[in-house]
């Protein structure tokens, strides 16, 4: 029986860089740190982590298999933050009938959304 989800993990090619915009420019704060390859960030409701120990096997991706959506204040000020750092922005921010979204590029090539529910969460 599944409990819950322990993580969602993210292969990087270059731990400094993607800690660097994973917690500068997205404003995470590092609660764990294994053999300088494994970056944790806990997170209300699940805790997601960065590796570069799988980086031989698993390649980063925008585009191929899993992705994360990190509940935000404000997407558009958010994207608009990003673009001002020279960050990629894959998909710009667009509404749904729940929520506002847009999709951006961490600095090893992964997808990460940016979410806000309409409705208090």
């Amino acid at each position: 029986m599944i409990k819950k989800i322990a993580f969602t993990m993210y292969s990087v090619n270059d731990l400094a860089r993607a800690r660097k915009f994973y917690e500068e420019d997205l404003g995470l704060k590092m609660t764990q740190e294994f053999n300088g390859q494994w970056i944790e960030y806990d997170l209300a409701g699940g805790c997601f982590a960065i590796t570069s120990m799988l980086k031989d096997q698993i390649k980063p991706s925008a585009n191929s298999g899993g992705s994360i959506a990190f509940e935000v204040d404000d997407v558009d000020a958010m994207v608009t933050q990003l673009k001002e750092k020279g960050r990629t922005i894959l998909r710009e921010p667009f509404s749904s009938p729940v929520c506002r979204m847009a999709v951006v590029m961490d600095t090893e090539g992964n997808a990460v959304t940016l979410h806000k529910l309409n409705r208090a969460s």
